[in-house]
């Protein structure tokens, strides 16, 4: 290299020093600015009922459980809320939403709250029926006590069906409670996964494991024309009820018809930023001042000078190859 390139690698070497130096004292010195950021406050209940371990989802490019895309979207969900966020956790099972733990802080309270999302677990199910529309009711009422909106995750699967395929009376105020419920999973219906006493999966549901059809209350309007109908002692026919219901989708048009009767929005789960644009748009936001940290501006433009520098210092020592004779 000659004399003149070698002054020149020499200044630039120089000038990148003082820039890397004048950029540290700039982040040690950089101001905290107050912005204007949208905090909200979620009730996120996550349903744990048995379809929720149908794998037809993925994860990682690996087949993963409604319950595992349910609690990954849930996390991405609470790792993007600015700081004074609330976030309180609950489960919903048989027919009710069961408080974990009341909103708190996001930011404070944020591996706490992560590490509660990823310990749930179907076992935590303390029945096997799925009301759903009934565990979503309570989980509005939750909310409102709580002072939050609700995000409610789940797959619509009702066990046993609804009665006549009404929805139950909502006793609350249409739209006083903000939120979403999330539709979790396939709408193409596979077989549910069956696990023995032990938590070990031994195949899947038949259909005589389970109730196809809801028979309390006054029995369906078609009931004198089937078999064995006896309005006294067989008011819902002579023979066992068939259908479906040992197969599990994502029940969009029932989850769709519950948003409506409560006044919650409704998304599919596709991806976290589905999400994110739904709790956007279906819950309440509180303006709040969040302190903005721009040391790490400088402090990059320094850790690149002091890079730039290393490599024209490589630059700099290297030698002529030797010629040998």
């Amino acid at each position: 290299m000659s004399l003149a390139g070698l002054r020149l690698l020499h200044d630039a070497r120089f000038w990148l020093l003082v820039l890397a130096l004048l950029a540290t004292l700039a982040a040690l010195v950089a101001p905290r600015l107050i912005m204007a950021r949208e905090a909200r406050d979620l009730f996120v209940v996550i349903d744990v009922t048995g379809s929720m371990n149908l794998r037809d989802g993925q994860l990682g490019g690996a087949p993963a459980t409604r319950l595992a895309e349910a609690k990954r979207a849930a996390r991405a969900l609470l790792a993007g809320l600015p700081c004074q966020s609330r976030f309180g956790l609950g489960i919903f099972t048989e027919r009710r939403s069961f408080v974990l733990f009341e909103p708190a802080e996001v930011c404070e309270n944020f591996p706490a709250i992560d590490g509660a999302i990823d310990d749930l677990d179907w076992r935590m199910a303390w029945e096997g029926d799925s009301y759903v529309a009934r565990g979503v009711h309570a989980a509005i009422a939750q909310a409102d006590r709580l002072g939050a909106d609700v995000v409610f995750m789940t797959d619509g699967h009702e066990a046993p069906p609804l009665a006549g395929g009404e929805l139950p009376a909502f006793g609350g105020e249409v739209g006083k409670v903000g939120g979403v419920l999330v539709g979790v999973g396939s709408t193409i219906p596979s077989p549910i996964p069956k696990f023995d006493a032990d938590g070990r999966e031994i195949g899947f549901y038949g259909e005589s494991d389970v109730p196809q059809e809801n028979r309390s209350g006054p029995p369906p309007a078609d009931a004198p024309s089937r078999a064995g109908y006896n309005p006294r002692n067989a008011p819902w026919g002579g023979e066992a009820a068939s259908g479906t219901e040992h197969l599990s989708a994502m029940r969009e048009e029932h989850l769709r018809a519950l948003a409506a009767q409560t006044g919650l929005g409704f998304v599919a789960l596709t991806s976290a930023s589905s999400l994110a644009g739904a709790v956007e748009a279906d819950t309440h936001a509180r303006p709040v001042a969040v302190p903005v940290d721009t040391a790490s501006l400088p402090a990059a433009l320094a850790l690149l000078c002091l890079t730039l520098l290393f490599g024209l210092a490589a630059i700099a020592s290297r030698r002529a190859p030797i010629h040998l004779d």
